[in-house]
């Protein structure tokens, strides 16, 4: 019997291997749709703040939605990943050059204490946005991610907008192996528009 962990480590794999088949023009424009419905919500234009991510390899591009955030005069954070642990450290940033590459390949912020941001103490008066990677959404706004955990410990104590960004074929019905530490987002934004909500 096929149990869920190797049903999701199966499901991973053969996402992989369709998103890197997609091609790079497909992609280009699927994702500046994307990008384009991110900047049409509500949600989107009330936030003060936007907690995004590198996009790395063949993920959702993000690059178009943090230049538009900063030249919108949003405040832009990004994630550091802390070793052998499941958690995130988040950092302002101005530009892609005060990126470096970690020993995955993912582009992430410099540790500099004076543009940590740290989460539990913002404002509610501070309207925030995460987007959140996923390899694949489901109806219910679950999502496969990579198996780090680094989001579902993330949303836990996050009070704003999570927003997952997925291309439309990167939608299903329902996905193995949920479990009770999974957390869903609010809103999944496909090329086709703001796609699922669970408002």
């Amino acid at each position: 019997m096929t149990s869920d962990t190797d049903k999701k480590k199966a499901l991973r794999k053969e996402l992989l291997a369709s998103r890197a088949a997609l091609g790079d023009d497909a992609r280009a424009s699927i994702d500046a749709s994307i990008a384009e419905n991110v900047f049409a919500l509500q949600q989107y234009k009330d936030a003060s703040i936007v907690f995004a991510y590198a996009s790395f390899s063949d993920e959702v591009d993000t690059w178009r939605i943090i230049d538009r955030a900063l030249s919108d005069g949003k405040t832009v954070v990004l994630p550091r990943v802390v070793p052998k642990t499941r958690l995130m450290r988040w950092f302002t940033v101005s530009s892609r050059d005060e990126l470096s590459r970690s020993a995955w390949g993912i582009e992430e912020p410099e540790i500099d204490a004076s543009k940590e941001v740290d989460v539990s103490a913002l404002s509610n008066e501070n309207v925030s946005l995460v987007l959140v990677p996923a390899l694949a959404f489901d109806a219910a706004c679950f999502r496969l991610g990579y198996g780090g955990g680094f989001y579902d410990t993330f949303l836990k104590d996050f009070g704003g907008y999570a927003l997952g960004l997925a291309r439309h074929a990167f939608l299903f019905d329902e996905l193995p192996g949920i479990e009770a530490h999974d957390l869903p987002v609010d809103g999944v934004a496909t090329e086709l528009g703001l796609e699922l909500s669970r408002a």
